[in-house]
């Protein structure tokens, strides 16, 4: 079976059908394990405290609020080759989670920074990427408001979509390509110098993996939602002109 026999919405409508109930439970589960054991069950920081547990919050947000951004492009170049609907409305129902976690990853890294940079905000390349990013969000979810074609909305948003990606991948790499920012290299590196110690590591991994099951779990309720949206607007609009 070809994957893009899931692009019918119907079968769409169907597979999310069984993978929902389990989505939801996995994000339950992992993001309680993950929170509950990040931020009552690891020991202070020798240097940041008990600051330091915010990071079972701002870098799952932080990670999310890039890779939404892709999927949404990978989703859009998807619609416009294919022009596939289902693909434009998980775009669509993705940026309003992508927003939410960048401005959680602005808000809980402005949190996190003060005590370790004596300021809540500082022009630094990576951070100065990810606001530049959250406006794109913003632009992004206006423009499919304003615009009443949804072919339309979808073609220009996909296209604005495009070019916000510079500013993600930016955000990713920001650190690597000016080394005189303030913000830290990965938490997560391969490198056993920037990594986080394991009594931090393994928490924040399940937390991940919480956030992750959580945006699935968002992104497939929102897409149905749209697909219904479209649905009832296409059954109206059949009404006026009968």
């Amino acid at each position: 079976m070809s994957i893009w026999e899931y692009a019918n919405p119907r079968r769409f409508m169907r597979l999310t059908d069984l993978v929902l109930p389990w989505a939801t439970a996995g994000t339950v589960l992992f993001m309680a394990v993950g929170l509950i054991w990040g931020f009552f069950f690891t020991p202070d920081d020798y240097e940041q405290g008990s600051t330091v547990k915010i990071i079972f919050l701002h870098v799952p947000s932080a990670m999310l609020a890039i890779n939404v951004w892709f999927m949404m492009l990978v989703t859009s170049l998807v619609w416009l080759i294919r022009r596939h609907h289902v693909s434009a409305l998980a775009a669509k129902a993705a940026a309003p989670i992508g927003v939410t976690m960048t401005l959680i990853a602005l808000f809980t890294g402005a949190v996190w920074g003060e005590p370790m940079w004596g300021t809540y905000w500082a022009w630094d390349p990576r951070l100065t990427s990810f606001m530049i990013l959250f406006v794109f969000y913003l632009g992004y979810i206006a423009l499919w408001a304003a615009i009443e074609d949804p072919d339309t909305a979808a073609d220009l948003t996909s296209v604005l979509c495009i070019v916000g990606s510079v500013f993600a991948f930016l955000s990713r790499y920001a650190v690597m390509f000016w080394n005189q920012g303030l913000h830290q290299g990965a938490s997560l590196s391969m490198d056993k110098q920037e990594h986080v110690a394991n009594a931090f590591y393994f928490p924040l991994i399940v937390s991940i993996i919480g956030f992750v099951l959580f945006f699935i779990t968002l992104v497939l309720l929102r897409t149905r939602s749209e697909i219904r949206a479209r649905r009832i607007s296409a059954l109206l609009a059949r009404e006026r002109q009968g």
